[in-house]
C-alpha cells in the first residue's frame, strides 16, 4: 500500500475528539438531554419503573412508624393484645418491598439493555459507514472502545445510576419530612454531622474523580498494549521478544494494579468514615432522646425510629458518591459517543446527488482520470495530475517502484478518499454522483493484503451476497484453482478459515479473495498485486482465470511482476506519482525506459 498517514496521532478527522483521559462532569444538561431521547420508545415501562420505585420507598420509610406504633401503644403499656397484627403488618411490609424492588430493578435492567442496544446498533452503523480518512486517524482499540466500553459505561447509568439516584433523593427527602414531622428538635440535633459529612463526601469525590481517570489511562495502555502484541505474536516469537513483551505487560499491569488500589484506599477511608459519622449520629440521637424520654417530650417508639431513620438516612448520602463517580464516567462516555454519532461522514455525502440509481448491469465501463491529484497530507502529493482512459472492456496495467502511488488509483476509484483536485468518470459521471455503496458494488476487488473474516469458505467467498448460490460459488473456486484444497477440506466449503484465514497458507487466502471477486461477477475489476502470494506454477493457472474472467470486463491491474501484464492493452508506468510512460509491453521495451529497466531487472533476478 501507498499509503502513509501515522494512525496513532490525532488528524482533522477525529479534531476536537474527546480524548480518553478527559475526566467529565457528573451532570451535562445537554448529553443528558440526548440520553434521555433513548427512553422514548419505553416510555410506559419508564413510568412502571418510576412508580415502583417510589412505592417501594413509601414502602421502606413506612416501616419505622409500624416499629414506632407497636413500641408505643403494646410494648411501653406491657401488653401484647394486638401486637401479632403489628408484627404480621411489618411482615407484610417487608415482602412487599422486596417484589417491589425485585420488578423495579428487574424493570430498570430491562430499559437499560434495550436503550443500550439502540445505542450500540446505531454506533456500530455508524462506525461502518465512516470513511477510511476518519477511521484511519485513531487505533483500532479506540473505535472498539467506543462501542464496547464507552457504552457498557451508559448502560450502568441507565440500569442503575439514574433511576438510584432519584431513589435516593426520595428516600432521604421523605426521611428529612418524617424526622421534622416526629420531632423537630431531635431531627435537627441529628443533622449536626452533615457540615462534616459534605466534607468528607467532597473530599472523596475529588479524589476518586481524578483516580477514575488515571485508570481508563492505564487500562487504555493495557487493552492496547494487549491487542497490539497478540495481533503480532508471529514476530514477537520469531525474533524471540516474549521474555522483553512479558516484562513490559508487567509493568503495565502494574501501573494498572497501583492505580487501582490507591482508589481502594480512598473507598477503605471513605466508607468507614461515613459509617463512623453515622454511629456519632446515632450518638447523639441516643444522648439527647434519652433526655427527651426523661422529659417526656419523646417516646422511646420515637426514639427507635429516629434511630432506624438516621441509619436510613447515610445509606443513600453513601451512595449517592457512587452513583456520582457512574455519573461522571457516563457524561464523559456519552461525550465520546456523541461525537462519533455526530461525526461528518466526508466520503459519501456527495452521493446524495439525485442520480438515477445505478446497478451492476447499467455501468458500462469506461473510466476517465482527468488531472487528478491527491495527498494524503497537506504538502505531501502522492499523484499528481494523472490523466488517462480505460475503455469499455479492455485491460490497463500500472506499474513502477513501491510508493509510486500505483495503490492510491485503486483507493480513489472505490472512494476510500476523494481526489484533491481533478476528477474521475465513470461512463461519462463523477464518481462522486453515483451513491457509494452501488459505486463499490460495480468492481470487483482482489488486494494484495488478503482479508479474510473467521467465517466459512462459502461465507468469504459469498461476501458481497450472503445468499449466494452454493453452486455460484463452487464455479468460482474453480475458475480461481481453489477448489482443488477446498474439496479436500474436512468441510468442504463449510469448513472454517479461523480468525483471519489463520487455518489457511497464503497462497490459499489469496485464491479465496479471487474466488469472492469472481463470485461477484462484477462490470469492473480492480486487481492489486493479484497473484503476489502464490508460486510460479499456481500463478499461470491464476492467470489463465484472470484471462478469462477480463473479457469483457474492464479491468485495471497494479502490478510488480511484469510478466502478468504482457497481454494488457495499456500500461501505465508511475514514477514519484506521475505517470511517466504509456504503452504497451512491446511498445515500452522498445522505448527502452523506465519500463524497460524495471523489466530486465525482473528478468535477472528471475534468472
Amino acid at each position: 500500500m501507498n499509503k502513509a498517514i501515522p494512525v496513532n496521532t490525532k488528524s482533522d478527522a477525529t479534531k476536537g475528539a474527546p480524548d480518553d483521559s478527559v475526566i467529565g462532569q457528573a451532570y451535562d444538561s445537554r448529553l443528558m438531554k440526548r440520553l434521555l431521547g433513548y427512553l422514548k420508545p419505553y416510555w410506559v415501562a419508564v413510568v412502571g419503573a418510576v412508580t415502583l420505585l417510589l412505592v417501594a420507598t413509601a414502602v421502606e420509610l413506612a416501616g419505622p412508624l409500624v416499629i414506632k406504633y407497636g413500641i408505643d401503644h403494646y410494648i411501653a403499656n406491657g401488653t401484647t393484645k394486638g401486637l401479632g397484627d403489628i408484627v404480621l403488618l411489618f411482615g407484610a411490609l417487608l415482602v412487599a418491598g422486596m417484589f417491589i424492588r425485585y420488578y423495579q430493578v428487574y424493570l430498570t435492567s430491562w430499559i437499560g439493555e434495550h436503550v443500550v442496544l439502540d445505542l450500540r446498533t446505531k454506533l456500530y452503523n455508524k462506525l461502518q459507514r465512516l470513511d477510511i480518512k476518519t477511521l484511519d486517524s485513531r487505533p483500532v482499540g479506540w473505535w472498539m472502545t467506543r462501542i464496547t466500553n464507552d457504552v457498557q459505561t451508559l448502560n450502568e447509568m441507565f440500569s442503575g445510576a439514574v433511576v438510584s439516584v432519584f431513589g435516593d433523593l426520595f428516600m432521604l427527602f421523605g426521611i428529612v419530612l418524617i424526622m421534622l414531622w416526629m420531632n423537630w428538635k431531635l431531627a435537627l440535633v441529628t443533622f449536626t454531622v452533615l457540615p462534616l459529612l459534605i466534607w468528607v463526601v467532597s473530599e472523596f469525590r475529588k479524589a476518586v474523580r481524578n483516580q477514575f481517570r488515571i485508570i481508563r489511562e492505564a487500562i487504555a495502555k493495557l487493552n492496547g498494549f494487549v491487542q497490539e502484541h497478540i495481533s503480532g505474536i508471529r514476530t514477537v516469537q520469531l525474533f524471540g521478544r516474549e521474555k522483553d513483551v512479558v516484562r513490559q505487560f508487567g509493568e503495565y499491569n502494574v501501573e494498572y494494579r497501583n492505580a487501582y488500589i490507591k482508589t481502594i484506599r480512598y473507598y477503605a477511608l471513605f466508607f468507614p468514615a461515613v459509617t463512623f459519622l453515622a454511629s456519632l449520629s446515632t450518638a447523639l440521637i441516643l444522648l439527647t432522646g434519652g433526655l427527651m424520654i426523661k422529659a417526656t417530650i419523646l417516646t422511646w417508639g420515637g426514639l427507635v425510629a429516629f434511630i432506624q431513620y438516621a441509619e436510613r438516612f447515610f445509606r443513600p448520602i453513601r451512595d449517592l458518591s457512587e452513583r456520582y463517580n457512574i455519573m461522571q464516567a457516563a457524561m464523559a462516555a456519552a461525550e465520546r459517543v456523541f461525537w462519533l454519532m455526530d461525526h461528518e461522514i466526508e466520503i459519501g455525502e456527495k452521493a446524495q446527488v439525485n442520480v438515477p440509481p445505478q446497478t451492476k448491469t447499467s455501468v458500462v465501463g469506461k473510466i476517465d482520470f482527468e488531472n487528478v491529484s491527491f495527498e494524503y497530507k497537506a504538502n505531501e502529493p502522492i499523484l499528481r495530475d494523472i490523466s488517462f482512459t480505460i475503455e469499455p472492456g479492455t485491460t490497463v496495467a500500472v506499474v513502477g517502484a513501491t510508493g509510486a502511488g500505483k495503490t492510491t488509483l485503486i483507493s480513489l476509484m472505490m472512494r476510500f478518499w476523494d481526489v484533491t483536485s481533478g476528477r474521475i468518470l465513470l461512463d461519462g459521471k463523477d464518481i462522486c454522483e453515483y451513491p457509494v455503496g452501488k459505486l463499490r458494488q460495480s468492481f470487483g476487488v482482489v488486494l494484495q493484503d488478503t482479508f479474510l473474516f473467521s467465517g466459512s469458505v462459502a461465507c468469504n467467498v459469498g461476501l458481497g451476497e450472503p445468499s449466494r448460490d452454493r453452486d455460484v460459488m463452487k464455479k468460482a473456486l474453480i475458475e480461481a484453482e481453489a477448489w482443488s484444497f477446498v474439496e479436500k477440506l474436512p468441510n468442504g466449503i463449510d469448513e472454517p478459515v479461523g480468525e483471519r484465514g489463520a487455518m489457511l497458507s497464503g497462497g490459499e487466502k489469496q485464491l479465496l479473495s479471487i474466488a469472492r471477486a469472481i463470485a461477484a461477477n462484477p462490470p469492473l475489476l480492480l486487481l492489486d498485486e493479484a497473484t503476489a502470494a502464490v508460486d510460479t506454477e499456481t500463478e499461470q493457472k491464476i492467470q489463465a482465470a484472470f484471462d478469462r474472467l477480463m473479457v469483457g470486463r474492464t479491468t485495471l491491474v497494479v502490478a510488480h511482476r511484469l510478466s502478468t501484464i504482457r497481454k494488457a492493452s495499456k500500461i501505465l508506468v508511475m514514477h514519484h506519482g506521475r505517470i511517466v510512460e504509456t504503452g504497451s509491453h512491446e511498445e515500452l521495451l522498445a522505448v527502452n525506459g523506465l519500463y524497460a529497466k524495471l523489466y530486465r531487472l525482473q528478468f535477472a533476478e528471475a534468472a
